[in-house]
């Protein structure tokens, strides 16, 4: 049971944020809102409707920062809120966080010459494009299965593992346009651009950080699945 870990139903939620502030993500991604007040993890969860051991199991994997299959995930974890967390995600880098970090970089790079900026844009636009295209075929293809094993269905001419094949990292992209900003910018230093690379950064991670989640919870738990199939 994967929920065991540095924090634990009796844990403040308040505790948890504060000292892993990136968990504010990861809380809002399972549909948890603040003002939970001294409430643990245990009530705040329950008060949200939202199962604990799957929260546990996500907060402690990244804590720990693990990088290997879990095993044993499927005793309590459920795979179902899992999709939520994951599908939260997909909504906050499309639809919030990356149309965020644009409006900001065509404001910072206004005053460049034009061909610059039409490079610079142009390679978040290309980066972009690769995330929708990640996330699409997940919300399209991946996610759909899986809610299907979970019905007891079993489709023959696909699984998990032609996902993870095709799993591949999309940080190439924007690791072009942090050097671009960071070595070839020709204006001046200011404020507006390095907030807007240090949003590329976390956002970078932020990504990282949920590809983890796919390939070492998500994968493990959707392949014990398949083989309770026939």
């Amino acid at each position: 049971m994967y929920k065991q870990g540095k924090y634990t139903e009796t844990d403040k939620m308040s505790d948890l944020i504060c000292d892993n502030y990136p968990m504010v993500l990861v809380m809002s991604r399972f549909g948890i809102d603040l003002g939970f007040g001294e409430k643990s993890i245990g009530e705040v969860c329950r008060m949200n409707q939202v199962d604990c051991c799957t929260f546990l199991t996500v907060v402690n994997f990244l804590t720990e920062q693990t990088s290997v299959p879990v095993n044993g995930i499927n005793n309590c974890m459920s795979l179902g809120s899992l999709i939520t967390y994951l599908h939260n995600a997909h909504d906050y880098f499309l639809n919030f966080r990356l149309p965020h970090i644009r409006r900001k970089l065509t404001e910072a790079i206004a005053g460049c010459p034009t061909d610059v900026a039409f490079i610079i844009t142009k390679f978040f636009d290309d980066y972009v494009y690769e995330v929708h295209k990640h996330m699409s075929y997940e919300e399209k293809i991946v996610f759909p299965y899986t809610r299907n094993l979970l019905q007891g269905t079993k489709d023959p001419k696909y699984n998990i593992g032609i996902f993870s094949k095709r799993h591949d990292q999309i940080e190439m992209k924007i690791a072009e346009l942090k050097n671009i900003l960071l070595k070839y910018y020709p204006g001046p230093d200011n404020y507006l651009l390095n907030s807007v690379l240090f949003d590329i950064f976390a956002t970078e991670q932020d990504l990282a950080t949920h590809n983890r989640v796919e390939d070492y919870l998500f994968v493990p738990a959707v392949l014990a699945i398949e083989k309770t199939i026939k």
